[in-house]
């Protein structure tokens, strides 16, 4: 990349292009002599001092993800492979992140093979911040040409939801072809009668059914099921209306998945956007953090079609008796018919759902009435919704761990 001129470089050749003008014009050629200390600057300045970047950047972050709250120092490595006297360096920071300790702009100067750090701090919010790169610019000593460039440097870093020690608010009892928290290639003995099979090579003899093999010629066997660890469905109902518990529905979900995780429990999630994200139901750590970051990227959306996506889902991915856990303020209707489509193919559904208005801190008595007219309205809504699943009321002020416990009774 070649250098440019500057203003003051710009305007040094107009001031002496008017000197050598003014000389010919007045016949005074002495007048040109003025010119030579600019060309000798000049000459110094591009043979000397000639902007050039040769520089490696690296960038040091605590961890790839971090709790939203948290504070993460952010350290920025620059090395120089040549002589700097003044690099003016720029963090592309990404808009979400508020820095609270140190700035992402510094002016450095720097010698050849010299390496310097900048650090700063800044507040980690939920979502996936990228940082692209470093801007570096530099100009000579004597400000005639400048230099300006960006380096790309990926880093990434997850702000993921604040996640709390939650009770289990489900039976964990199912049946399900899972043994515990592992698959199990077949259905077993058990405790439960599910069909009758052609008696396979290996399976005990304790388990064929005579009758119906005097009935039909042929050695049958009985087919059990487990009792095993059931199959859990996350729903995360993102409609705007609900945008200012959003984070609170975020944390709730995230909080229930590690308990799930804890558990040993195989879960999947559906995240209801305009455009719904599905992921299969699977188990370990490396599932759980899959489904984290995308909760951590989720945000409230307007063209939320929740009802027609969970009905699809129920017919193309759900497993069948699966428990379902549903995040949701049910103010739109949408939200509320998918619930109803949920408890009408059978589902167990367990509802959590914050309160939107316990944010709410009334300043005068219009609006203290104006809440409590607002909590009476939802009240109402919620014992209408409790026919279709077990409605877990969050108050976001006090822990999630309480408004479990309050309606399960743990």
């Amino acid at each position: 990349m070649r250098p440019e001129l500057t203003e003051r470089a710009a305007e040094t050749l107009l001031a002496m292009w008017i000197i050598l003008v003014t000389a010919f014009a007045l016949l005074r050629w002495e007048l040109a002599y003025l010119v030579l200390p600019f060309i000798w600057v000049f000459f110094v300045s591009i043979f000397f001092f000639r902007p050039e970047i040769r520089i490696e950047v690296s960038r040091r972050i605590p961890h790839e993800r971090m709790l939203e709250g948290e504070t993460a120092e952010i350290v920025l490595r620059i090395k120089s492979n040549i002589r700097i006297p003044s690099l003016k360096v720029v963090e592309d920071l990404p808009e979400d992140l508020e820095i609270v300790e140190g700035s992402k702009e510094h002016v450095l100067s720097l010698a050849g093979g010299e390496e310097r750090e900048i650090k700063y701090k800044v507040i980690v919010k939920r979502g996936i911040h990228e940082f692209n790169g470093v801007w570096v610019s530099y100009r000579d000593p004597f400000g005639f040409f400048k230099l300006d460039r960006f380096i790309e440097h990926y880093t990434e870093l997850i702000g993921m939801p604040i996640i709390e020690d939650v009770p289990t608010p489900y039976s964990t009892r199912g049946t399900k072809i899972t043994a515990g928290p592992l698959p199990s290639p077949r259905v077993g003995e058990g405790v439960e009668f599910h069909a009758i099979r052609e008696y396979q090579p290996g399976d005990p003899l304790k388990i064929i059914n005579w009758k119906a093999t005097a009935r039909t010629g042929k050695i049958m066997a009985n087919e059990y099921e487990s009792e095993r660890k059931v199959d859990v469905i996350f729903v995360v109902d993102a409609s705007y209306k609900g945008e200012d518990v959003f984070d609170y529905l975020v944390r709730s979900a995230a909080s229930l998945m590690l308990n799930a995780l804890n558990n040993g429990t195989s879960f999947g999630l559906l995240l209801a956007e305009s455009v719904p994200l599905w992921v299969r139901v699977d188990y370990g750590k490396r599932h759980f953090f899959k489904c984290i970051d995308f909760l951590s990227t989720a945000k409230p959306d307007k063209n939320n079609m929740i009802a027609y996506q969970v009905e699809h889902l129920i017919h193309s991915r759900f497993p069948p008796r699966a428990q379902i856990i549903y995040f949701s303020t049910l103010l739109t209707e949408e939200s509320r018919e998918a619930l109803k489509t949920m408890a009408a193919y059978g589902y167990r559904v367990v509802v959590v759902t914050p309160n939107p208005y316990s944010l709410f801190e009334p300043k005068t008595r219009e609006e203290e009435l104006a809440r409590k007219f607002l909590e009476l309205k939802r009240k109402a809504l919620l014992k209408k919704m409790a026919g279709y699943g077990l409605i877990i009321d969050w108050d976001v002020k006090k822990p999630l761990k309480a408004a479990i416990a309050e309606v399960v009774k743990i």
